[in-house]
């Protein structure tokens, strides 16, 4: 490929980055330590659930043909106590939530549809009654898989993990992913700015979607516009890495060179150029020890096109498919543009009434504009206009 002059969209840039994941193998962790983590083996039952039939109220465990007569109570149940006695013939126990059912009953009428009569026995005064038994094993059954794996692990997930006495869990292996920023203009954030300088937001910005990817991020710095720092920097994180980012350096100035100093690392380039706005100067290529990005120097486009390829890739090396959460909703003013030779990713606001509006938005520099959007809607190559009402997807962001 002559990576200076085909430009791909960026469904071919998905297709060929997504094709290039490799996975990183598992690791054993604490049940209570997993999550967000990746399920990499599936988790069973060591018990039925529930254990035994329990009541699901507080009330009196009796025979359900008894509810017409009077009723001698000849225990009380609290949860955690093993039943004494059997339920005979006109016979009932008090029972407390989450109790035991004795042998014998085949139904709990609740506390409130009781009377206690003067004799001190009980009678039930409702109309109807549930039997209010769960019985054992009807959620789960012994050695039932209850979590499949490929999944990310929720709060939710880990009690299930604890109800079933799954304690050490199989989980995929994270991502390293180094995260590198290029460019002499560069100052770190706590530095003030001289002329002709600029913060690095990237690096920090990068980061941190990273570590909500799930992946382990490492910060290399800023490398000077210098060819042999820059690649010093490149293969230093190749080595320690299973993924490497690059932002800037990859547009077409005189000092844009990342590309060329990926080759000589031993990067094999994939592509260069997507037909996106914002994120056109992205770069992609494989090494033998890691997969490079050369992400583009402005945050927005930075952003970009780490959401929709950085992302999916280190999901896809964990062995997880994750799908952006996505919204089909009306278009609250009509949007228009002056060119359609990209693919446009436009920052949206969704409104309270479910409408869609985009935000002001001055271009792939405008980082500030990004923390007023809700998601970004896809504008295809040739279209210029979206209408009023129109519906579009919402990639959540």
């Amino acid at each position: 490929m002559d990576r200076g002059k085909e430009m791909i969209s960026l469904e071919q840039a998905y297709a060929i980055v997504m094709s290039s994941a490799f996975t990183l193998g598992t690791e054993i962790i604490s049940y209570s330590n997993s999550l967000n983590r990746i399920l990499a083996g599936s988790v069973a039952s060591d018990i039925d659930m529930p254990p035994f039939d329990k009541t699901s109220v507080d009330g009196f465990a009796c025979r359900k043909e008894d509810l017409i007569h009077e009723m001698e109570i000849i225990d009380t149940i609290p949860a955690g106590k093993t039943p004494e006695k059997a339920i005979g013939k006109l016979q009932c126990s008090k029972i407390m939530t989450g109790a035991a059912v004795p042998s014998g009953a085949d139904c709990v009428f609740m506390v409130e549809d009781s009377e206690i009569l003067p004799s001190g026995k009980v009678r039930f005064k409702g109309a109807f009654t549930k039997e209010n038994i769960a019985f054992k094993a009807e959620d789960v059954k012994k050695g039932t898989v209850v979590l499949e794996p490929g999944r990310i692990i929720k709060p939710q997930d880990i009690a299930v993990m604890a109800s079933v006495g799954h304690t050490s869990v199989i989980v995929s292996s994270m991502p390293c992913v180094a995260v590198i920023s290029s460019g002499s203009e560069l100052v770190e954030p706590h530095e003030i700015p001289g002329n002709s300088q600029i913060r690095n937001s990237n690096a920090f910005q990068l980061m941190a979607q990273v570590e909500r990817a799930g992946a382990i991020g490492k910060y290399y710095g800023i490398a000077k516009d210098d060819e042999d720092e820059t690649f010093r920097i490149i293969e230093k994180a190749i080595s320690e890495n299973d993924l490497v980012l690059i932002t800037g350096g990859v547009s077409m100035g005189d000092f844009d060179f990342v590309p060329a100093v990926l080759e000589r690392a031993g990067v094999k380039i994939l592509f260069s150029r997507i037909a996106v706005q914002p994120g056109k100067p992205t770069t992609f290529g494989i090494h033998k020890k890691a997969i490079v990005f050369g992400l583009p120097g402005n945050p927005v486009s930075s952003f970009m096109i780490f959401e929709h390829l950085v992302r999916p890739l280190i999901c896809r090396m964990m062995g997880f498919d994750w799908k952006p959460v996505s919204f089909q909703l009306p278009m609250e003013e009509k949007f228009t543009r002056k060119y359609a030779e990209r693919l446009a990713l436009i920052p949206v606001k969704i409104t309270s009434d479910g409408h869609v509006i985009p935000i002001e938005f001055h271009g792939s520099a405008h980082i500030s504009a990004l923390p007023n959007a809700d998601g970004i809607v896809a504008l295809q190559v040739g279209l210029k206009t979206i209408e009023k009402g129109e519906i579009v997807s919402v990639r959540q962001i």
